[in-house]
């Protein structure tokens, strides 16, 4: 936009001295005219326009015809001269579009004491998961893991990364069987979490967020550890446990995998939230 109007402005000079210099000859025509006129003779005036060679005595009405189409076509040519420089305005300009809130969940507004009140069961293919969580230490974490969990985003998603003796990572949105999301699925599975390393170890049987190299770009994947992993204590935001079916965890981690993605990813049925209950 800016390069267009630098060159409008850059025509506009130009455009007006063409304007100047017709308007200055045409008046030099005038001047001719009446020259000739006071010494009521015939002859040509010096001019540029060939229409004059011949010259045959040119009556007062003519002159007057001419004098008047003369300064209509110089005020014209000065006239379009500043309409070609200026720029009208857009018409029917498409409004900025608004962005509107997210809509609203069930654990946005949960303190640390109700989260803690809250555990998740994970019903899979292979078995049924159970995790208690620790919103004293992650509570962002915490609660959008609940939130999903309670709006039913987990249903039906998998675990679609598996290292051998590591870890079972799922959450991911895109791991439901077509791969495919619904927009508003796909803008949740895009919010942010700030990072929350905290004191909890990651030990075996610890839930945890995956994230990416980049700090603050958790989302929605988490991983449970099949092993103690130390070299990310500090670094991630460890926000659970495993309280009741590791063995199934540790049936999803020897499952086949080809470069951690399994020959037949397990899936989750149902993901439900409920008051934990005390052992």
């Amino acid at each position: 936009m800016r390069i267009s109007e630098e060159r409008g402005q850059a025509r506009l000079p130009n455009l007006r001295m063409r304007s100047v210099d017709l308007f200055r000859s045409r008046l030099e025509v005038m001047s001719s005219l009446a020259h000739i006129r006071r010494l009521g003779r015939r002859a040509c005036p010096r001019s540029s326009f060939t229409h004059f060679v011949g010259c045959p005595k040119i009556n007062s009405m003519s002159e007057r015809f001419l004098a008047a189409f003369i300064l209509i076509s110089a005020f014209g040519s000065i006239a379009f001269a500043q309409a070609a420089g200026s720029t009208p305005p857009k018409v029917n300009a498409r409004p900025t579009p608004t962005p509107s809130a997210p809509p609203a969940e069930p654990f946005d507004r949960a303190d640390v004491k109700t989260m803690a009140t809250q555990c998740v069961s994970l019903d899979t293919e292979s078995g049924l998961i159970e995790l208690e969580l620790y919103p004293e230490h992650a509570p962002e974490s915490v609660r959008s893991f609940l939130n999903l969990t309670a709006t039913g985003l987990f249903d039906g998603t998998s675990f679609s990364r598996v290292v051998p003796g590591f870890v079972i990572q799922g959450g991911n949105m895109w791991s439901r069987e077509g791969g495919k999301v619904s927009r508003a699925v796909g803008e949740r599975a895009r919010r942010t979490l700030p990072d929350e390393p905290n004191k909890i170890l990651h030990e075996r049987g610890v839930l945890s967020m995956a994230r990416p190299d980049e700090p603050n770009q958790a989302t929605t994947d988490f991983f449970i550890l099949v092993k103690d992993a130390p070299f990310l204590d500090g670094k991630f935001a460890a926000f659970g446990r495993v309280t009741k079916g590791m063995e199934v965890v540790d049936a999803i981690n020897k499952a086949p995998v080809n470069e951690e993605k399994p020959d037949k990813p397990v899936r989750v049925r149902k993901a439900t939230v409920g008051a934990c209950h005390s052992n």
